[in-house]
């Protein structure tokens, strides 16, 4: 562990500069973004190489400034001090649709335009229409789609890992994972109760959540929340704490999940024995907790591994990708990860991409360290997800060594 500690100084200060840049920039994106995902398609669909009638312009322009000011006063309304959930649902639909309808006026207001030019279709005007129709055509296309998609019960992700340093006793454990549930304005108790019900069958010996089970209070959200105490494991359900748990009481969380059966791994780990092996299962609160203030609250990997022998694999549990530096410092074997939802709306990705080492899938990390990173169960605000499917992950967990086990 003392070369952690060696490391990990000398990467934060080659981060530092560009951190503080990309957080100078941060603060203007909330004045900025609004503007653009209304203007561009508003110019996109009603002026560029257009010549609609004047009460199509009209209705058009107030339809967007409506959006433009209705979607941030909603947002406010509905993730502010008031918490109401008709207005987050309101401004969260405008997030997602809005988001959808830049991307596309941007991409077919270019590419469609020109291709159309280029082999000789129609005048200005009408090429114009052409792009203005394909867009709105996407959009619904992709609403619907997406919304659906976001509504689904994930389907099953299912993948072998091999550990080097995994016995042959534990070749085979089935390792669930589901994170990101994101219980919050839309009730999904139902849903919630469907994605257990998947989860029981997968006959898992370990079930991990990895944090963001909701946006609000564990009171406010208990009746969603709720079933997740009918999930069944052979050895443990295990879970830590999200960056979103920390907007709101993350100890509330921590308190409702340990009531409904669930160890919380909060810098601490168990130990996973079969066939006469082990391995450790190790968590750590966000990386955000110990900036929230709460009192005991951060991400301390060396009092996770505390008395842990070294020379065991470790499987840990950390909610953000970019933990997975420290990870790999250590020596972990394997940590799973949510936090980034695949996206969840193309092509967002790009963006998540600038502050993660990991969108989703499997990835390597160091000498030793492979990063598992779940698209998410559920969907965090606009109610969509679009080529970025939501995921319940069975992970087998394989070992190098001969192995009797099925």
């Amino acid at each position: 562990m003392t070369a952690t500690s060696n490391i990990q100084p000398a990467d934060g200060e080659a981060r530092a500069p560009r951190q503080s840049r990309l957080h100078r920039l941060m603060r203007y994106i909330p004045l900025i973004a609004p503007v653009l995902l209304w203007a561009v398609p508003c110019w996109v669909l009603l002026y560029s190489g257009q010549h609609w009638p004047l009460p199509v312009r009209l209705v058009g322009t107030a339809l967007f400034a409506l959006g433009l000011i209705g979607m941030p006063l909603a947002m406010v309304r509905g993730h502010g001090r008031r918490q109401q959930d008709r207005a987050a649902i309101v401004g969260d639909t405008l997030l997602g649709t809005s988001w959808i309808l830049f991307t596309w006026s941007v991409l077919l207001g270019v590419l469609l335009r020109l291709a159309l030019t280029v082999v000789g279709v129609g005048e200005s005007q009408d090429r114009a229409r052409i792009v203005t129709w394909a867009v709105l055509g996407v959009t619904a296309v992709l609403l619907g789609w997406g919304y659906a998609e976001a509504r689904r019960v994930p389907r099953v992700r299912r993948l072998d890992v091999q550990l080097p340093r995994l016995g042959a006793g534990l070749d085979g454990t089935r390792v669930v994972l589901i994170t990101d549930t994101h219980y919050g304005p839309l009730d999904r108790a139902r849903w919630s109760a469907r994605v257990c019900e998947t989860v029981n069958t997968l006959e898992a010996d370990l079930v991990c959540h990895t944090g963001d089970i909701a946006d609000g209070t564990a009171e406010r959200r208990r009746a969603q929340a709720v079933p997740l105490g009918s999930v069944r494991a052979t050895r443990a359900r295990v879970y830590v704490t999200g960056n979103h748990e920390y907007y709101t009481e993350a100890q509330g969380w921590v308190d409702l999940m340990d009531e409904l059966g669930w160890e919380p791994l909060r810098n601490r780990h168990l130990l996973l024995e079969r066939g006469g092996d082990t391995l450790v299962v190790a968590g750590v609160d966000d990386v955000t907790a110990e900036s929230s203030g709460l009192e005991g609250h951060r991400a301390h990997l060396a009092g996770a591994l505390n008395g842990a022998d070294p020379d065991l694999p470790v499987l840990l549990l950390a909610h953000q990708p970019k933990f997975v530096d420290r990870a790999a410092a250590a020596g972990i074997d394997l940590q799973l990860s949510g936090h980034t939802h695949g996206g969840q709306i193309w092509p967002f990705h790009h963006l998540v991409r600038i502050d993660q080492p990991a969108v989703a899938g499997l990835s390597r990390h160091g000498a030793r360290t492979l990063l598992y990173t779940s698209r998410g169960t559920g969907f965090w605000g606009p109610p969509f997800r679009v080529f970025a499917p939501s995921e319940i992950t069975l992970l087998v967990l394989r070992s190098p060594h001969e192995s009797t086990s099925p």
